[in-house]
C-alpha cells in the first residue's frame, strides 16, 4: 500500500491534476471529477423527474465533469425496489430525457447507470446465476435459465440504447458491489455448471458479453463506463489477478473508462462511513490501473479537493469519483478551480439523510446541505421585507439560520454564549471518525462571515437587550442541556457527563460504565476505545485493523486483522429499554460501531433498573431480577437531553419580538442534527 498521505493542506488554487483535461471515450472532458451514482430514492417515481433534472443540473452547473445517474435496471427484474425504476422501454427512457437535457443546458454531460439489483433487489422477483440467499435481504433469488442470461445481456443492450436515445452521453455498467454481474464472476454467489459458471472464464464471459452488446448498440459516439470491483471484502470474492482479468476483458469489448467500487453491501467492512479515512481504499484502484490503458476512476471517502488531488498526482487514479461529496456542496469543481477550498461543503460521511434515507424507502438528501434533491423547494430567494434577527445560539442550527437569512438580505446577529461557534459538534468532532464535523463548523462559520452576520461570542442575550437593538425576531437555537440522574449517589464523584468527558474536563478511568444505550452512549464508547487510534486518518491502520489485504492477492481481499491490543478502558453500557443496543443508530452505518464495541469487550446490559452509586460502583437490578453492582471507576452518563431554551417565546412576544426555536432548543431528542441544520435552513428562507 501506498504511503501517500492524502491529509496534506494545499495552498489554495493548487490543483493542476484534478483540473486538467482528460479524453474519456468520444469526449474531453474539462477536468477529472465524476459525480459518482447513488441511489436518489427518486429513480422510479415518474413525477420526480423535474426534481432530479434539478438536482443534476446544479451539479453540472458547479462544474462537475461528468455526471453518473441513480442506478436503472435494464429489466424488471433488475430493478432495485418495487418501484419501476428500469429501463424496459423506450417510453421509459424519454421519460427522462429533461435529466439529460438540463444537464447538457448547462455544459455538462450524463451517464445513465445500467444496474441489474440481482440477489440485492427489495421486490418479489428477484434472480441471480444461482438460488443463493444474500445475508442483508430476506428473499431468496430465483436461479436464471441460460436462456434468461442471454435475454439478460439483450436487455442491457437495449436500455442502453433508450438511455442514448433520450439523450444521455452514454451509460455505466455497474459491475461492483455485489449486484448482479458481480454475482455471475464470484464463487460465492455462482454455482451453476453450465456456459455461465465454474471456471472464472465461464463467469467472466457475462460481463464481458454485457459489455460488448452495449458497445455495439451505443456506437463510437456515446461513452461507455463501467463500474469494476476493486476490492471486494467477502469470502469467495476475487482475487486482485482475477479483477484485473476483468478490466481487462472489458476493455477489450469496449469500455471507454473504468470506474471502481469497493466492498460487496454484505461486507462486513466499511467502505463509505466516518470509520473509513480519507481516499481510504484509492490505492485499490492504484492496483488495478496497471491491467488497462483506459482511464481508471478511484472512489470512496473523497470528499475534499485536496485529497483528489493528491490521488491524481500520485498516479493511483485517473479520475475521481465523488458521490455523497457533491450531495453536500454541488459547486465542488467551481470551488476548487478557483481555489475557494473554505467555501466548500464537505460532506462528513455520516449516511444519515442519503443512504439512510434510501435504504428505509424515503428520498435522499445531505444532512449539511439540506437542498439536496430539493433544490426548488429550498430556493432563497431575496427577502421582500428585510428584517432585524438575533439568532441565539451558534450551534449548526443557529449557524445555518443565521448564514440562509443573512444571505437573503436581512441583518443577522448571533449570540453564542460560549467561546467558540459549533455547538454540540465540538464535541461531535472529538469522536474517532468524526473529525470532519469540524469542516461543517468552519464552512457555516465561513457563510455567515461572507453573508455579513454580526456574531457575538461569549454572549447572552436578554430579552430587554434584543428589545434595544430594534430585534423583529429570534430565531432560538441554544441546543439541550443534558439530563441529569436523579439516584441516590448521583453527585458522586466518579460520575461524570457526557459533556465534561468529551471536552476533556474530565478523564475516565480503567473501568467505565456508560449509562444509556443511544447515540450519544455509543460515541463515548467509540471515544474512550479508539481516540488514540490511528485507523481512522491513515489506510494503511485502516487496513490492518479490518482485516485487509494490501496486496489484494487472496479471495476477496481479506486476511486476518490485526485489532488484538488490549482495550484502554473496561466498559459496560447499561439502559432502561429492553432490547439490542443500537436501534437508534443508522441503518447502514449502526453497524460498524456495534461491531467496534464487541471487539473491545464491551459488555451490554439492557432492562436494567438504576439503584444508586457509592464507593463501589453502581448498583443495579438486571432484567433478570439479580441485583449487581458494576465495579467503575468512571461512570458517564448519556441518559438523553432536553431542550435548553434560552429565551422565552411568551417574554419575547411581549416585546413584540416574533421567535422560533429550532434544534435541539426545539426538540432535544436524539441530538438529531440533520433535522436541526434543515430547521435552520427553513426558518432562514421563512423570514
Amino acid at each position: 500500500m501506498p504511503a501517500t498521505s492524502f491529509h496534506t493542506e494545499l495552498p489554495m488554487a493548487s490543483y493542476p491534476h484534478l483540473f486538467a483535461p482528460i479524453a474519456a471515450g468520444p469526449f474531453t472532458l474539462p477536468n477529472r471529477i465524476i459525480m459518482g451514482s447513488m441511489h436518489t430514492g427518486l429513480e422510479g417515481e415518474r413525477d420526480a423527474v423535474a426534481r432530479i433534472a434539478a438536482f443534476y443540473a446544479a451539479r453540472a452547473r458547479g462544474g462537475t465533469a461528468l455526471i453518473v445517474t441513480g442506478g436503472y435496471g435494464p429489466n424488471r427484474a433488475g430493478r432495485m425496489t418495487p418501484h419501476p425504476a428500469y429501463i424496459g422501454s423506450r417510453e421509459d427512457a424519454m421519460a427522462l430525457k429533461p435529466v439529460a437535457d438540463a444537464v447538457h443546458a448547462e455544459g455538462g454531460r450524463i451517464l445513465l447507470q445500467l444496474l441489474h439489483s440481482g440477489r440485492y433487489g427489495y421486490h418479489d422477483e428477484i434472480v441471480a446465476p444461482s438460488a443463493v440467499k444474500s445475508p442483508i435481504n430476506k428473499g431468496v433469488p430465483r436461479a436464471l435459465s441460460a436462456a434468461e442470461v442471454v435475454q439478460t445481456i439483450e436487455d442491457y443492450a437495449a436500455a442502453a440504447a433508450y438511455a442514448r436515445e433520450a439523450g444521455f452521453d452514454g451509460v455505466e455498467i455497474m459491475g461492483s458491489e455485489g449486484y448482479l454481474i458481480s454475482q455471475f464472476l464470484a464463487l460465492r454467489t455462482n454455482q451453476r455448471a453450465d456456459e455461465w459458471g465454474g471456471a472464472f472464464e465461464n463467469r467472466l464471459r457475462f460481463p464481458v458479453e454485457v459489455v460488448k452488446r452495449v458497445r455495439a448498440r451505443l456506437g463510437r459516439d456515446a461513452l461507455l463506463m463501467y463500474r469494476v470491483s476493486a476490492l471486494e471484502l467477502v469470502d469467495g470474492g476475487l482475487s486482485l489477478g482475477e479483477i484485473r482479468r476483468v478490466a481487462a476483458a472489458v476493455e477489450a469489448a469496449g469500455a471507454d473508462i473504468l470506474n471502481t467500487g469497493i466492498g460487496w453491501h454484505e461486507a462486513q467492512i466499511p467502505t463509505i462511513t466516518q470509520a473509513v479515512p480519507r481516499a481510504g481504499y484509492a490505492w485499490a484502484a492504484g492496483l488495478v490501473k496497471p491491467a488497462v490503458k483506459i482511464p481508471v476512476v478511484a472512489s470512496n471517502r473523497i470528499n475534499a479537493p485536496e485529497t483528489a488531488e493528491a490521488i491524481i498526482a500520485s498516479g493511483e487514479a485517473d479520475m475521481v469519483s465523488l458521490a455523497r461529496a457533491l450531495l453536500a456542496d454541488e459547486a465542488f469543481a467551481a470551488k476548487a478551480r478557483n481555489g475557494d477550498r473554505a467555501g466548500i461543503n464537505i460532506c462528513i460521511a455520516c449516511n444519515q439523510a442519503c443512504l439512510d434515507h434510501y435504504f428505509t424507502f424515503k428520498p435522499a438528501t445531505c444532512l449539511v446541505n439540506p437542498r439536496a434533491l430539493r433544490e426548488v423547494e429550498f430556493a432563497a430567494v431575496p427577502a421582500k421585507a428585510k428584517k432585524r434577527i438575533a439568532v441565539i445560539g451558534g450551534g449548526l442550527a443557529g449557524m445555518a439560520a443565521a448564514a440562509t437569512a443573512a444571505e437573503r438580505g436581512h441583518a443577522v446577529t448571533l449570540y453564542e454564549a460560549a467561546d467558540a461557534l459549533g455547538g454540540q459538534f465540538n464535541l461531535a468532532k472529538r469522536i474517532p471518525g468524526k473529525q470532519e464535523f469540524a469542516e461543517s463548523v468552519a464552512y457555516f462559520a465561513e457563510r455567515m462571515r461572507r453573508a455579513g452576520v454580526t456574531v457575538k461570542l461569549g454572549a447572552r442575550a436578554e430579552a430587554s437587550v434584543l428589545k434595544a437593538a430594534g430585534i423583529e425576531h429570534a430565531i432560538v437555537a441554544s441546543g439541550i442541556a443534558p439530563r441529569a440522574l436523579t439516584i441516590p449517589g448521583a453527585d458522586h464523584p466518579k460520575v461524570v457527563s457526557y459533556v465534561d468527558l468529551l471536552a476533556g474536563r474530565k478523564p475516565a478511568g480503567p473501568r467505565v460504565a456508560i449509562i444509556g444505550g443511544g447515540g450519544v452512549g455509543f460515541d463515548v464508547a467509540l471515544y474512550l476505545l479508539e481516540r488514540a487510534s490511528k485507523t481512522h486518518l491513515d489506510p494503511a491502520a485502516f487496513a490492518a485493523h479490518w482485516g485487509i489485504d494490501p496486496g489484494n492477492e487472496g479471495s476477496g481481499g481479506l486476511r486476518k486483522n490485526e485489532h488484538a491490543d488490549a482495550p484502554p478502558h473496561r466498559i459496560t453500557m447499561l439502559k432502561r429499554s429492553p432490547g439490542p443496543f443500537g436501534r437508534t443508530l443508522g441503518k447502514t452505518t449502526g453497524w460498524v460501531h456495534r461491531i467496534a464495541l464487541q471487539r473491545a469487550g464491551v459488555r451490554f446490559l439492557d432492562g436494567v433498573a438504576y439503584r444508586s452509586i457509592d464507593d463501589r460502583g453502581l448498583h443495579i437490578a438486571r432484567a433478570d431480577g439479580g441485583e449487581e453492582c458494576i465495579a467503575a471507576d468512571t461512570i458517564v452518563v448519556c441518559a438523553g437531553q432536553e431542550p435548553l431554551r434560552a429565551l422565552d417565546e411568551g417574554v419575547l412576544a411581549g416585546l413584540g419580538i416574533g421567535c422560533t426555536y429550532v434544534g435541539g432548543a426545539k426538540v432535544a431528542a436524539e441530538l438529531d442534527a440533520k433535522r436541526a441544520i434543515e430547521d435552520g435552513v427553513r426558518i432562514g428562507i421563512a423570514l
